[in-house]
């Protein structure tokens, strides 16, 4: 140590000339540096995706700022769970741009060269796989396949099955698949049978159809986001399509096309169409995201129902009449089971709010109940109320402001606020959870008080959704108690007289 702190270095003598060299030299040195530095902050800032043009929403990654806003905004966020596309074709431009309607004057603006064919897939959602197709389209059935004519420097077929649970493999295997397939040239083309001028969307009614939540949230909801746009200048072409599934929602289909529903399955004759869209959008669990939706929100789809189902403009505010004291009795729609999750004391629920002020109307949906009547009933209601099960998927029917009471079963706290009781604070409900005790549930007669499917539902639902619908969905009751429900009745008929009360103010005469 001592060696080094001695040490020290020649002094060397410079002449004034090269000193100048050396100082260019060490300035251009510098130079370039910041040069590069500048250089590389630019090309990161413009590696993040840009903003879609305008009018454009465009599902997949976003900027930062939008991811923080998308992810911690107090309510919970509409999960989408999109990755970067991964498509190349010599467009260059995100697949998903063309699915969400990015028109030719866009392309030609990119000053890319436009293919004569386009057919790409955005697989970057966990929750739906969507392809696009442009160009001479044509449908073969008997092979279940979509083919696409023309196309320069045509690439492998894709395969798809157009029905937005992705992640669920178990019921996605049952889904049919599409193959879609590129052709370079018109060799074996097949005359049109039925010539379409206007695009067509592909959607399966295959899946969890039949059960009503499914036939909304993974069926019409999605088609509502992807097809909407066309303002009606759209065909929807139906996978596993099924007559009943047609008559119980035509009237909403109609609103969303101006053209009869192609059954792809069952129709052997070649539909040629210029464009396609094989698979369909979804924000999450009965959710519309403004920001995936050019601005359309859960309330455009409910308007789109009210429309379909012909519910009068005014009957929101036929409601409450001019006089106060001439006001009707606000009315609860109860929803009733006959299986499983059954309320066991329903008479007794009844009584209860009818001594608080409420008419109660009882709804007991069947597969052939018109679900105009069932719109038509919840349109006038001020409240609604029943045990956890898909009817309450109804709520979609519910006026922004009423009241929306679910009766939660043992174990399935989780799902009541995923399923139903956030869609319903988005629909601007309010949103009232009674949630069962161990004393009131069923269970609580087949197991022993120690059993973790009494005392750690969590537990239990751990072991996977299979374990959670055999316990908590397929085997329990419940009989609510009936002091403690009085209460939450109460609460419930003082939101809607409070509501009456605001909404009479406004419309009253200053």
């Amino acid at each position: 140590m001592r060696r080094f702190r001695e040490f020290r270095a020649p002094s060397l003598r410079i002449p004034l000339k090269s000193k100048s060299i050396i100082s260019l030299l060490r300035f251009s040195a510098l130079s370039v540096f910041l040069l590069y530095s500048t250089a590389s902050v630019l090309n990161l800032r413009l590696s993040f995706p840009q903003p879609p043009p305008q009018g454009i929403g465009i599902i997949g990654i976003r900027d930062d700022q939008s991811i923080l806003k998308f992810h911690f905004k107090s309510t919970k966020p509409v999960l989408l769970e999109a990755r970067k596309e991964e498509q190349e074709h010599s467009s260059h431009i995100p697949c998903s741009s063309f699915i969400n309607g990015i028109s030719v004057e866009e392309i030609r603006k990119t000053k890319k060269r436009h293919e004569k064919g386009i057919l790409c897939c955005d697989r970057s959602h966990y929750r739906t796989d969507i392809c696009y197709m442009r160009g001479d389209i044509r449908t073969v059935s008997e092979s279940s396949s979509i083919l696409l004519h023309d196309v320069e420097a045509a690439k492998g077929e894709e395969r798809i099955r157009p029905y937005t649970r992705k992640w669920e493999t178990g019921i996605m295997d049952t889904v049919d698949e599409l193959r879609l397939r590129p052709i370079n040239g018109t060799a074996g083309k097949r005359r049109c049978d039925v010539e379409h001028r206007v695009p067509a969307v592909v959607m399966s009614t295959g899946g969890y159809t039949g059960n009503v939540y499914h036939e909304f949230n993974d069926g019409l909801l999605p088609l509502f986001l992807t097809a909407e746009r066309f303002k009606g200048e759209v065909a929807v072409v139906a996978v596993e399509f099924h007559r009943w599934w047609l008559t119980k929602y035509e009237a909403v289909l109609q609103k969303l096309t101006n053209y009869p529903v192609v059954d792809f399955s069952g129709d052997p004759r070649v539909h040629c169409f210029p464009e396609i869209i094989v698979g369909t959008k979804i924000h999450g669990e009965l959710a519309v995201d403004p920001s995936l939706a050019n601005g359309k929100t859960i309330h455009d789809f409910r308007a789109l129902l009210a429309r379909a189902f012909q519910a009068p403009p005014s009957s929101d505010q036929a409601k409450i009449k001019p006089s106060p004291g001439l006001r009707r009795k606000p009315t609860i729609a109860i929803f009733t089971r006959d299986k499983s999750r059954r309320l066991l004391n329903l008479k007794d629920v009844e009584k209860i709010c009818r001594r608080t002020g409420f008419e109660v109307v009882t709804l007991n949906p069947k597969k052939d109940t018109p679900v105009s009547a069932l719109f038509a009933a919840l349109d006038s209601a001020d409240a609604m109320l029943g045990v956890h099960g898909a009817a309450l998927t109804h709520l979609l029917f519910m006026n922004p402001g009423s009241v929306f009471v679910q009766i939660v079963p043992l174990g399935l706290d989780w799902a009541a606020a995923e399923y139903y009781g956030d869609p319903a604070k988005r629909l601007g409900l309010v949103y009232v959870a009674y949630n069962v005790t161990v004393e009131e549930s069923s269970l609580s007669g087949e197991y022993g008080s120690t059993d973790p499917v009494l005392v750690d539902p969590a537990s239990v639902n751990k072991r996977g959704w299979t374990e959670t619908k055999r316990v908590y969905l397929e085997k329990q009751n419940v009989r609510v108690d009936l002091r403690r429900f009085r209460r939450v009745i109460e609460r419930a008929y003082s939101y809607v007289i409070i509501r009456s009360k605001s909404r009479y103010r406004r419309r009253s005469p200053a």
